[in-house]
């Protein structure tokens, strides 16, 4: 049974799927002090947060069984990530969930901004009616910088096209016809720093975005820009943007986020023309449960060895690369698994090779999936995608990786070998009709295997009465056998057999099997 803790008010519906799995506890806790965090987290297998539980160096140090932390939400600033991925524990989070909140919420502060609504609100509840104090700004045709066009920069671009405003852009990974797309014209931030009437902030905060409107970006901004950020505090310097509003370079500013939360006194507070939220940009019950049900769904497929798609520390990869390679990760951990389970010593090298349509992408998920299948054989320690290649290096293992775009048989074939001083062996397979997985080749001997449960494999002479022996040995033992593969090169020479068992083959059977004349060798391979 697997362990999850859940904290900071997670919303329960979304964890749902955990509390239906059959290996499963879930233990909420909605309110955690550090001390208790720290008390208790050596007991659990995932823990899922919010914003406000500090997952530190030294809660991590405690979390002996830890293998997933999930970020219900996007910012992972509470988390100490590289901690974690120097231990080998994936941190996930759910990007997609509260899009439409937090690019909903941006637009709200947008119009509360040019329309003085929080203002107007105050005053006329306090009795006074005050129309003149309050004259507005139209967002009709204004021009909106965009800073970041990822997911809700581009939900907040689309909702600004509706409201005829004219949109640029600055996001250096987003290709151009992507912004022409959402209506927008990319450009370079001082280029929008100089010409826009609203900047809106949709980037995370990093070594190179803190602090990116300073002093130095509002002396650039044409006078009377209205600055909005829903993305994290520190993006924003708060002294220099207090300078920009009280001189008036700057009209007015609606921040949700700020550099150190939470925050009740600053002097943004005491300006009429600044609006504020307490990170409010997630806070709908759409996006609590959204984030929720996403992150609940990574943790289980995390705990049951699976590729979690939102890591935050596994190497990136663009989702129309995902969809292309997608299918093959699983593969390509189950050749891992089967060959290392073939070869016998230490093994020192590992190579991937990717032919056909395959090698057009970016692979290099796919040889960390191949480590993670190789090293979970005989590693006691959790090999995952986070903490695969660093282990391979760590214990001497050369890992090569080759990509051949022509394959003459297979529209995609993925190769692993595996040496060891004892030997070596080279598996191969592919996905056929999209989603079902093979073997197709094993020591340059074809077969056609589906990659699952258990198999035996037994190198041999192609004589005759030999593979009947084998059957009748393993009937001995009341194990049936579902499928059988054979391969040969050549008539009487040297074949393989693989044959897919129903359980786990004993040793003593396959030491009988292994007496019959003829045979090379028998190994039992689990997947």
């Amino acid at each position: 049974m697997y362990k999850v803790l859940a904290t900071d008010g997670v919303a329960r519906d979304g964890l749902r799927v955990l509390e239906q799995a059959p290996d499963v506890t879930l233990d909420l806790r909605p309110t955690l002090s550090q001390e208790e965090l720290l008390a208790i987290i050596p007991e659990y297998d995932a823990l899922i947060v919010r914003s406000a539980t500090k997952v530190t160096a030294a809660v991590l140090e405690r979390a002996k069984r830890l293998k997933i932390i999930g970020r219900a939400g996007v910012g992972v600033d509470n988390i100490d990530v590289r901690e974690a991925t120097a231990r080998g524990i994936i941190v996930a989070n759910a990007p997609g969930g509260n899009t439409i909140a937090a690019a909903e919420h941006a637009m709200g502060l947008m119009l509360a901004l040019a329309r003085n609504i929080p203002e107007a609100n105050a005053r006329t509840k306090a009795g006074k009616w005050d129309k003149k104090a309050f004259v507005g700004v139209e967002l009709r045709h204004k021009v909106l910088g965009v800073i970041g066009l990822g997911r809700i920069g581009s939900e907040v671009a689309k909702r600004a096209r509706a409201m005829e405003m004219e949109i640029l852009a600055y996001d250096p990974y987003i290709p151009e016809e992507r912004a022409v797309e959402l209506g927008a014209r990319l450009v370079d931030l001082d280029t929008l720093f100089r010409e826009a009437d609203f900047i809106t902030i949709h980037i995370p905060l990093s070594k190179e975005t803190h602090h990116l409107l300073d002093a130095a970006a509002f002396a650039k901004m044409k006078p009377g820009v209205r600055i909005i950020n829903c993305a994290r505090g520190g993006i924003v310097d708060e002294e220099a943007l207090y300078a920009a509003l009280k001189e008036g370079k700057v009209a007015g500013a609606a921040l949700d986020v700020f550099e150190k939360e939470p925050l009740t006194d600053s002097l943004l507070f005491s300006l009429p023309n600044v609006v504020v939220t307490p990170h409010l940009g997630a806070s709908t019950l759409e996006a609590q449960l959204g984030v929720a049900t996403v992150i609940a769904e990574e943790v289980l497929v995390a705990l049951r060895g699976g590729f979690v798609r939102n890591a935050v520390n596994v190497p990136f990869v663009r989702p129309e690369v995902l969809a292309e390679i997608g299918p093959f990760v699983g593969l390509a951990e189950k050749l891992g698994r089967f060959a290392a389970q073939l070869v016998s010593g230490r093994i020192n090298l590992v190579e991937t090779k990717f032919t056909g349509e395959i090698a057009r992408h970016e692979v290099g998920l796919l040889t960390t999936a191949v480590l993670k299948g190789v090293l979970g054989v005989a590693l006691q320690e959790a090999v995952n995608f986070v903490n695969a290649d660093e282990v391979a290096k760590r214990r001497g293992i050369r890992v090569t990786e080759t990509r051949q775009e022509q394959e003459e048989d297979y529209v995609s074939l993925v190769s692993v070998r595996v040496v060891a001083p004892e030997g070596e062996h080279t598996l191969s397979g592919t996905i056929l009709r999209g989603k079902e997985p093979r073997v197709v080749e094993i020591d340059g001997y074809r077969v056609d295997a589906v990659p699952e449960g258990h198999m035996l494999f037994v190198p041999h002479m192609d004589r005759p009465r030999i593979i009947g022996r084998v059957g009748t040995l393993i009937g001995a033992h009341d194990i049936n056998i579902a499928a059988m593969q054979v391969g040969r090169k050549v008539i009487g020479g040297p074949a393989i057999m693989l044959l897919a068992v129903d359980s786990p083959v004993p040793e003593e059977t396959l030491a009988e099997i292994a007496k019959v004349d003829g045979i090379m060798g028998v190994k039992m391979v689990s997947l």
